[in-house]
C-alpha cells in the first residue's frame, strides 16, 4: 500500500514537471511577450491589427508590409490637431531617440485619420517636422477607415467650420512588430523612457 502511494506520488511529480517544462517550452502562458506588458488586451493581440493599403508622402500607395520593416510605434490622428496629436507623436519620436541611444532600430508613423485635408505632401511635412524617421500616410477616406478600423480605432469629424473642423480619436500608440504583428499599446501618460523600456523588452523577446 505504501509502496503504491509512493509510486502514484512519483508519477504525480513526474507529471508537474513534465507540465512546467512543457509550458515553459511554449512560452509560459503561450505569450512570450507577458512580461512586457502593462496591462492585458481585451480580446486579445489578434484582435488588432492587420494589413492595410495607404498612401507615403511621396503619393505613393504602399502597404503594411512596406511600412513595418522594423519594430514600428503607429499613432492616428490629424495634423490640424491643435494640442494632443503633436505631444503624443513627439513624445514617440523622443522614445525612438531614446531607443536609438540604446541599440535598438525603430520607426514612428503617423496615420492621418483626415483625408480630406491631410494630403500627401502634408502628412509628410508633419512627420519629418517631428522626426527624421517618421513615415507620414494618409489615403482615400476607404483607404482611412479600412486601416483604423484593423487596429480598432475611432474618429469622428465635429461639426463646425468646414475648413477648421477638429476630430475626435483615440490616442493610443501601437506597436508592431514585423514578424508579430501588433503586440501592445501605449497610453498618453507613459513618458518616452517607460515606453522604451517596454518595446526594448517587446525586441529582447521577440
Amino acid at each position: 500500500m505504501v509502496r503504491n502511494i509512493a509510486i502514484l506520488a512519483f508519477a504525480g511529480v513526474v507529471a508537474l514537471l513534465g507540465g512546467i517544462w512543457y509550458m515553459t517550452l511554449r512560452g509560459g502562458s503561450g505569450d512570450s511577450f507577458a512580461q512586457c506588458r502593462a496591462s492585458s488586451v481585451a480580446g486579445g493581440t489578434d484582435a488588432i491589427g492587420g494589413p492595410f493599403e495607404l498612401v507615403n508622402a511621396k503619393g505613393e500607395t504602399v502597404t503594411d508590409a512596406d511600412v513595418i520593416t522594423e519594430p514600428s510605434i503607429l499613432y492616428f490622428g490629424y495634423t490640424f490637431c491643435p494640442d494632443v496629436c503633436p505631444l503624443d507623436t513627439a513624445r514617440n519620436a523622443e522614445a525612438v531617440d531614446v531607443l536609438n541611444e540604446r541599440g535598438y532600430s525603430t520607426t514612428p508613423v503617423f496615420i492621418s485619420i483626415d483625408p480630406k485635408r491631410d494630403t500627401p505632401e502634408v502628412v509628410g511635412d508633419f512627420a519629418y517636422n517631428l522626426h527624421e524617421k517618421m513615415i507620414g500616410l494618409t489615403g482615400s477616406p476607404e483607404q482611412v477607415k479600412a486601416a483604423s478600423q484593423a487596429y480598432k480605432t475611432y474618429y469622428k469629424a465635429q461639426e463646425g467650420d468646414e475648413d477648421y473642423y477638429l476630430v475626435d480619436h483615440t490616442t493610443m500608440s501601437y506597436l508592431v512588430l514585423p514578424e508579430h504583428g501588433f503586440v501592445d499599446f501605449f497610453r498618453r501618460d507613459v513618458t518616452p523612457e517607460q515606453m522604451a523600456d517596454r518595446v526594448a523588452c517587446f525586441i529582447d523577446n521577440s
